[in-house]
């Protein structure tokens, strides 16, 4: 085993058995623990929502100037001040702006979303702590590194996939780079008190880190002769936001399922 891999199993290690078992001590720990942080997934959507909302206004603000900016070297150009490249130039930049404004309303409306996900599955205020977004975010966390852990700890994965375990590898060193930044985002108990930015940067640190592991898993299973599932042809952002748009609509359809369930089972409401 390569010894920079080596050392971050060792890191690591007692993240599998969490992510395995659902961390069992953790659990049990949270069981007698008070809950907190209910609204926090909310909060951390609705300050996404916010950046967002402020990426969309200055999205269009840049698109403006961009477009002042082709007006003014048209003109220079019809003043024989500067030549068609200038012109060309100034066209490439309007259409890059247009692309940021398509680019930034879709990841609000994605964001939107989010925060309609989010609400429908905020815990009920007496669900004990595992329940909590935190609790949940630092299992989702912990089932990535398991995945991970599982290829340095099987003799036959090792042998088969050699590319996960290889810290030479490009698409794992970028795996590596982003677990171990959420690593260092990652709150130290269940009960750890975020606020909403705190929250939001470690799941985008563990969603990125999840589609990385993706990534290289893919490359290590090429590179072993099997042929994965064609990676999407899609942009980062729209990826992202479709990812997002059909987890909001999985939670609000989840969340309809429970209520619909609850009423069977109480008629009078």
């Amino acid at each position: 085993m390569d010894p920079v891999v080596l050392a971050l199993v060792a890191e690591w290690w007692w993240i599998a058995p969490a992510g395995a078992g659902a961390g069992a001590l953790g659990v049990i720990g949270a069981r007698r623990g008070r809950p907190a942080g209910r609204r926090l997934e909310l909060d951390a959507a609705m300050h996404d929502v916010r950046r967002a909302t402020d990426a969309v206004t200055r999205s269009r603000a840049d698109l403006k100037v961009a477009r002042a900016e082709l007006l003014r070297t048209e003109a220079e150009q019809s003043a024989g001040r500067v030549g068609l490249g200038a012109v060309l130039e100034s066209k490439r930049r309007v259409q890059a702006a247009e692309r940021a404004v398509k680019v930034a309303v879709a990841d609000l409306k994605a964001r939107r979303a989010s925060v309609q996900a989010a609400r429908a599955t905020l815990p009920a205020s007496r669900a004990p702590l595992e329940a909590m977004p935190l609790a949940r975010l630092r299992d989702e966390h912990d089932r990535l590194t398991a995945r991970w852990i599982a290829y340095e700890t099987d003799a036959a994965k090792a042998i088969d996939y050699p590319a996960m375990s290889d810290a030479s590898s490009p698409a794992l060193q970028e795996f590596l780079r982003e677990q171990r930044l959420a690593l260092e985002l990652r709150p130290a108990s269940l009960d750890t008190r975020m606020a909403p930015a705190d929250f939001a940067a470690y799941r985008d640190a563990v969603r990125r880190a999840t589609h990385a592991f993706d990534a290289a898993e893919h490359d290590a299973r090429r590179g072993a002769g099997e042929r994965p599932p064609s990676a999407s042809t899609t942009t980062d952002w729209s990826a992202l936001a479709q990812e997002l748009l059909e987890t909001a609509q999985g939670a609000i359809a989840r969340s309809a399922e429970a209520w619909q369930r609850d009423r069977r089972r109480r008629p009078g409401i």
